[in-house]
C-alpha cells in the first residue's frame, strides 16, 4: 500500500493520549495514527454489492414483537 503525506490538526489532548499509547504499546504514533485513519475510513465506506446474495441467506421467522405484550399469531 503506498502511503501519500497528509497533515493534519489535532487536538493537543488526542496527541497528548496517543504518545502515551504509542510508549505503552511499543508502536509509532504514525503506526497509530494510520489504523485510526484505516478504521474510519472502513467504517464510513459505502459498499456497492451487498456482502452476501439473498440466496444465501435464511428466514429466521418474524420479528420479536416490540411492546411487553405476549406475541399472537
Amino acid at each position: 500500500m503506498a502511503l501519500k503525506l497528509v497533515r493534519v490538526h489535532a487536538d493537543e489532548a488526542d496527541i497528548a493520549l496517543i504518545k502515551e499509547a504509542s510508549g505503552r504499546l511499543g508502536v509509532s504514533e504514525d503506526e497509530l495514527i494510520r489504523e485510526g485513519i484505516h478504521r474510519i475510513a472502513m467504517a464510513c465506506r459505502v459498499w456497492d454489492e451487498p456482502f452476501i446474495a439473498d440466496e444465501q441467506t435464511m428466514d429466521l421467522g418474524e420479528a420479536a414483537p416490540t411492546s411487553n405484550r405476549p406475541y399472537s399469531a
